[in-house]
């Protein structure tokens, strides 16, 4: 390209210095350095064209190596596929318990019993869980333990959980189904509802900041075929905060259980002993039982108003809780009030920690249904009153063994009351 357009330029200067006629030499040289310039310049220009493309290349292989590796960090930070199993969540627990319960009157018990429970939770959305669970017993509402003997014979199991659990706004959960009882229990006692007790029917818990509301509704039966299916419903009003650097919770509680002229939902309606302590009669107004095969029918509803508080705060080394329930049935004219109150003091959240818990309840016969409360406390249901001692050691975090001491008395009202005592040694493990 250079030769020719020097070539050119050479042909122009000739053919115009023809037409002026001869060329001094001194005009030659003079042309010719001015040619040499010209190629010298070319010369330059063809290397600068050269850098120009080899900086356009070397820029594009740059900006492809950035986008490269932007690319794999874009790559490398993205969520993984999300499987089934990351939905998915296990947790249970097993308990081995040796008792001994020496009822006056009665002959001494001495048994060995176990529970077992394992619960499957699916998170299809973000606000929607759906749990199931399983559990040793048989159907008695307000225990999952299962009795050895007879000769290691099969053992039953039976749907202890199956619910739907749905957000629907922030700190606003809507629960349907059987599941786990979302009411406050101050201090984990059980004044009015057992632990192991899983109500049926809808439920609602609310909790933000400093406030919280739970509310259920139940048919303790659904078939109206059955007997009782009037619908029972409660809730409960509360807040938390902190005092003088104790973590404080209280509320308030109204519960209306329909049950006045029903006969018992769970066990024989001849039976007083399935009334639970609650007064029961039968339809001349006699006591329940003293007719043989008659059924009885309850005497009073159950409208509860329960009122409670719990303080935790540090005793030294020692993580303390003190708390008291107060229950009052508006419906009974005698017989209508209950209580509990004790204390916590320690924990057994890993290896080597202790806790130990002192409760005293007193339960009127008809200050709560009779059913639904605590049923190892002077073996169940209510006219009863006494002490429980409890002490738990921590093996490690899943593992705790204890034993708990009841000192209670039975059938107070009646003015006939017995002595109940009743010793548990326990071994559990949780897994989650």
């Amino acid at each position: 390209m250079k030769r020719k357009l020097l070539l050119l330029i050479a042909i122009n200067v000739f053919a115009f210095s023809t037409a002026l006629g001869a060329v001094s030499d001194e005009d030659f040289e003079q042309l010719r350095k001015q040619l040499a310039t010209v190629s010298q310049r070319l010369d330059e220009l063809a290397a600068e064209n050269a850098e120009l493309r080899r900086s356009r290349v070397e820029t594009a292989t740059a900006v492809a190596d950035v986008q490269t590796s932007v690319a794999k960090v874009q790559a490398a930070d993205a969520p993984a596929a999300e499987s089934w199993s990351d939905r998915i969540a296990l947790d249970g627990d097993f308990r081995y318990r040796y008792e001994n319960i020496d009822a006056e009157g009665s002959a001494e018990r001495n048994r060995n019993r176990i529970r077992a429970r394992a619960n499957i939770h699916a998170y299809l959305a973000d606000d929607v869980e759906v749990g199931f669970g399983l559990s040793t017993g048989s159907d008695d509402p307000v225990s999952a333990n299962q009795t050895l003997g007879g000769g290691g014979s099969s053992k039953g199991v039976v749907i202890n959980l199956a619910y739907v659990d749905w957000e629907a706004a922030e700190g606003l959960h809507l629960l349907g189904g059987k599941y786990e009882n979302p009411l406050l229990k101050v201090g984990k006692q059980e004044l009015l509802w057992d632990g192991d007790w899983t109500p049926e029917g809808l439920a609602l818990t609310y909790k933000r900041d400093w406030f919280f509301a739970n509310a259920i509704g139940t048919y303790l039966e659904s078939d109206s075929r059955k007997g009782n299916s009037n619908f029972s419903w409660g809730g409960q009003l509360g807040a938390s905060g902190e005092i003088g650097g104790a973590k404080v919770k209280g509320g308030i509680g109204y519960y209306s259980i329909k049950t006045k002229g029903e006969s018992t939902v769970f066990g024989d309606a001849a039976d007083p002993g399935d009334y639970f302590g609650n007064t029961a009669l039968e339809a001349g107004g006699l006591p329940c039982g003293t007719t043989p095969d008659t059924s009885c029918t309850y005497l009073y509803d159950y409208l509860l108003t329960e009122i409670f508080a719990e303080a935790a705060f540090d005793l030294g080394d020692w993580q303390t809780l003190v708390f008291v329930d107060f229950v009052n049935n508006s419906d009974a004219s005698d017989n209508d009030t209950g209580w509990t109150a004790g204390a916590r003091f320690g924990q057994t959240e890993d290896r080597g920690q202790m806790q130990f818990s002192y409760i005293y309840a007193d339960k009127e016969a008809d200050a709560m249904l009779g059913l639904l409360t605590n049923s190892d406390f002077a073996g169940g249901g209510t006219d009863n009153k006494g002490h429980l001692l409890q002490l738990d050691y921590g093996i490690n975090k899943s593992w705790t063994i204890g034993a708990k001491y009841f000192i209670n008395e039975t059938d107070v009202s009646s003015g006939s009351k017995s002595d109940y005592n009743r010793l548990m040694l326990d071994t559990q493990w949780k897994w989650k």
